[in-house]
């Protein structure tokens, strides 16, 4: 090939390569190194086009180029972005009881779009959405992905399995209303559990949500009552992890919180009324096991629900076991158990749940270990600790700054002053 031919090949291959973009540097006075529980001071972390930490550096000796994109946050304090474990970003705190009829069933694909931006502006970068009608997880998770819909990473469940009748049952309406089949993820045998497994993951669910007991806002259920046995809850654990996927057990009474840790279950869902023998089979199981304890969303439903709509018979459920989980939260936490933050947004308003964290260091945990609940802790419990939960190369650039010290003061948590997802600044939504 002559020169001028091979110049002309050059340049058209040089006009059709990929433009790079600009490298992302955020600056900020400091950020928390959750893993030492230390502050690092003056940090420059540098991002790459796939919105994951390259290097961080001293932001006082190294050089940035002039072309790069910079996210700088004078006089601010960086954490990791928040996990939130346990969400129902298709739930509608100020819908409750029958109201929800009032509704058709799109409306809450419509409103989780919402939901899940209030959770983004709120700090929570990654969410784990353990149980959605319709699959609204699944979709929403899409939207976000290919640009449709701005919101936190989500790890979607799809269908909740449990028993006939059981909290994870329609159980609000008359056999006349009810379908000739089973709702989809009910299952009454160890078989057909393995079979909703299978199910819910060709479906997209990248983690199994099971109720392993009764609830408090489902209709003719106790929250102590067990609803799946111990060997049903293996099948699907076992089912699970042969797919490579993680099991949430809603379990609310000590029988059945002891037959999900017996069966294997990666994380307890309320573990409201745990007794010691399970806060025992916790701490010394050899696989971990994580307990997700909503112990701050009980001052929204009692202040609003009865305005909202709940029954006066969830209410009720809702009072008795509040204090006493509340309690149990101390319990576990004192005992050793591994803890993770989960607010059952959808209960109470998804952008308030932050608030949580002032809770759970009034019942005992450090600030530095209420932050590890969502930040280090929760994506150990995610199988995610490679990508999101420090600030460190190689994990996605997801943070939250806020002005001050949150280890002397957790409730600057509940509003951040700026949150960064994949090194991208996140204008709140107006």
């Amino acid at each position: 090939m002559k020169p001028l031919a091979l110049s002309l090949s050059f340049a058209a291959a040089v006009l059709a390569a990929p433009l790079l973009a600009k490298p992302v540097v955020i600056t900020a006075d400091r950020y928390l190194d959750v893993a030492k529980g230390s502050y690092v001071e003056h940090p420059a972390i540098f991002v790459d086009d796939a919105g994951r930490i390259t290097q961080i550096a001293d932001a006082r000796t190294v050089r940035i180029s002039a072309e790069a994109d910079r996210v700088d946050l004078p006089g601010k304090t960086l954490l990791p972005g928040l996990i939130d474990m346990h969400v129902h970003l298709d739930g509608q705190a100020d819908i409750g009881g029958y109201r929800g009829l009032e509704f058709t069933d799109s409306f809450f694909a419509v409103a989780a779009v919402r939901n899940a931006r209030a959770m983004l502006d709120a700090g929570f970068t990654t969410v784990r959405n353990v149980g959605s009608a319709d699959r609204n997880d699944v979709g929403l998770k899409q939207a976000i992905a290919n640009g449709y819909a701005v919101g936190p990473r989500i790890v979607p469940a799809g269908y909740a399995l449990g028993a006939t009748g059981g909290h994870c049952d329609s159980t609000f309406l008359p056999p006349s209303l009810e379908k000739p089949t089973k709702e989809e993820g009910i299952g009454d045998s160890a078989e057909e559990l393995r079979y909703q497994v299978r199910r819910q993951r060709k479906f997209g669910a990248e983690v199994i949500k099971v109720c392993a007991t009764g609830g408090v806002f489902s209709r003719n259920t106790e929250p102590g009552q067990q609803q799946l046995s111990e060997n049903e809850l293996r099948a699907i654990v076992d089912e699970a992890q042969m797919w490579g996927l993680r099991v949430a057990a809603h379990a609310h009474g000590a029988a059945g919180i002891k037959a999900a840790i017996k069966a294997g279950i990666d994380t307890i869902e309320h573990a409201s009324l745990v007794d010691d023998e399970g806060i025992k089979l916790a701490v010394a199981r050899a696989k971990p096991v994580y307990f997700s304890m909503d112990i701050k969303n009980t001052d929204y439903t009692q202040a609003e629900g009865k305005k909202n709509g709940v029954l006066e018979d969830n209410l009720r459920k809702d009072r008795d076991v509040a204090q006493i989980q509340r309690d149990n939260f101390r319990k576990a936490y004192k005992a050793g158990v591994r803890m993770v933050f989960g607010s059952d947004a959808g209960v109470m308003p998804h952008g308030q749940v932050g608030q949580q964290f002032a809770v759970m260091v009034q019942y005992g945990m450090t600030p530095l270990d209420a932050i590890r609940a969502a930040t280090l802790t929760a994506s150990q419990a995610l199988g995610q600790e490679g990508d999101v939960g420090q600030i460190a190369a190689g994990r996605y650039a997801d943070m939250v700054a806020v002005d001050g010290d949150p280890l002397v003061n957790v409730r600057l948590l509940e509003a951040p002053a700026a949150v960064i997802k994949g090194g991208k600044r996140i204008e709140p939504a107006r």
